[in-house]
């Protein structure tokens, strides 16, 4: 951040070019296992999967450069201002992830800072927070390196980590009863999950790792564990229902489901539902583009095999939707791609006494993506002061207490169950009650007075 804000400030440039290389290395290295998902599990050649990468890394650059473009437009003599300007633009765009065109917040800057001080920003206003204290320390740091007076610019770039360690002193929430769960993680191969002769083996691998932890509080299984349709698995789920209420156990478990509609048409949709002495249904919110449904459907459908899969013409379900319900406390349930919008858990979190996430990152290999995918989990869960149980067929799959931290976690890519404890939480953070809202305050307030004074500027 320090190096960028020096490019922008220091460096003859209008922006734009620069803000777009900028993107293409942000996106191009910290996105690239969008090519795992397109050639190794879609199928497309070599020179489709590297073209349509490339057109995607392209797209997400255009808000670096303009990140970038209205930073050299609104900047002043003063660097010190300056520093300012640029840290609050950086946040502003990040927000603007959180939703513009569905959203893709990832690789946001509060993200890197899950284990230093700055993470203690994090309950009190989000990832946002937590970033806007990392860009401004950095880009004060440089302001002073610049100025001849460095003791204003360097106090300025120490004051978040100052702050940070004053919020760390207050405790948002309070523990209440601690329960035993176990999350089982199958390792099921993607190249031949969804074939329909896997069906019972499948069925068979969950039961047999299953089978000596009936008697947790909570049990999970991962997003699709079960590659029947809801209607199809009406007698799996009827014994699993059976062996969950005689041990006591709550079982959730993803399952897609295919639902007839008038006129004949089926809707599919990313399920978790609840067994045993688990109750409820949650339908996946936010589906993931290309992947749970289809943009420009006509065009593009027949040009690489992930773009045909059934599960590529999901429908979301609704906002407010009830709970799930295990042995008597509240769990907020988010699957797979959800967990990276912080509005959407926060919506949940503060109605919850703890959190589920489900997820198969297999789509993404052996690559950065599901380590990535595991810092938004923990981040979630720091956010809303709530343990956070996350489920997922080849990892990362982990028990994260209410301060991000990981507490129990099993090791990728093979098959196992992770038994580990968590806590039921009361109260709620700053960040649960509030959200962005007094962020963005924040950055509306910066840009009306670096408008005015370009405009009083200009008509001088």
């Amino acid at each position: 951040m320090a190096g960028w804000f020096y490019i922008l400030e220091k460096r003859s440039t209008r922006g734009l070019l620069a803000g777009w290389l900028f993107g293409v290395g942000k996106y191009g290295i910290g996105a690239s296992w969008i090519y795992v998902s397109i050639h190794v599990h879609g199928n497309a050649p070599v020179p489709l999967a590297v073209f349509l990468v490339a057109l995607f890394v392209s797209g997400m650059a255009l808000f670096p450069m303009l990140n970038a473009w209205l930073y050299r437009r609104l900047r002043r003599s003063s660097m010190l201002h300056n520093a300012w300007l640029f840290s609050v633009l950086w946040v502003a765009f990040e927000w603007l992830l959180t939703w513009f065109l569905t959203g893709f917040p990832w690789l946001l800057a509060g993200y890197a800072h899950l284990a230093t001080p700055l993470a203690s920003l994090a309950p009190v206003g989000g990832v946002l927070l937590v970033g806007l204290a990392a860009v401004s320390s950095a880009s004060f740091a440089v302001a002073g390196f610049y100025s001849k007076n460095k003791r204003l610019p360097l106090t300025l770039a120490l004051l978040p980590w100052l702050l940070a360690g004053m919020m760390s002193m207050f405790q948002w929430v309070e523990p209440g009863e601690s329960r035993e769960a176990a999350l089982v993680q199958g390792n099921i191969d993607q190249a031949v999950k969804w074939l329909p002769e896997n069906r019972g083996p499948i069925i068979d691998k969950y039961m047999e790792l299953s089978a000596p932890h009936w008697g947790v509080d909570l049990m999970l299984w991962p997003e699709a564990a079960l590659t029947l349709f809801q209607h199809q698995a009406a007698d799996v789920l009827a014994a699993l229902d059976a062996r969950g209420r005689t041990s006591g156990t709550g079982l959730i478990l993803g399952i897609p489901g295919a639902e007839p509609m008038p006129g004949g048409s089926v809707v599919f949709r990313n399920l978790a539902v609840g067994v045993g002495e688990a109750s409820g249904r949650y339908v996946k919110q936010h589906l993931v583009p290309f992947g749970e449904y289809v943009p420009m459907e006509s065009w593009l459908r027949g040009i690489i095999e992930l773009f045909d899969l059934p599960m590529s013409s999901s429908e979301p379900g609704g906002s407010g939707q009830p709970l799930l319900v295990v042995n008597g406390a509240k769990a907020a349930m988010v699957i797979c791609y959800e967990v990276i919008y912080p509005e959407l858990v926060r919506e949940q979190a503060r109605r919850a006494d703890f959190l589920l996430t489900i997820s198969n990152d297999t789509w993404f290999g052996e690559s950065i993506g599901p380590v990535q995918h595991m810092e938004m989990a923990r981040m979630r869960a720091l956010e809303n002061g709530r343990w956070l149980l996350r489920g997922t067929n080849n990892g990362v799959t982990a028990i994260v207490d209410h301060r991000g931290r990981v507490r129990h976690q099993l090791p990728q890519y093979r098959p196992g169950v992770l038994r580990g404890s968590y806590r039921l939480m009361t109260g709620r953070t700053p960040y649960s009650q509030f959200g962005d809202t007094p962020l963005l305050i924040l950055a509306v307030l910066t840009a009306v007075v670096f408008v005015w004074h370009r405009i009083r500027k200009t008509s001088v």
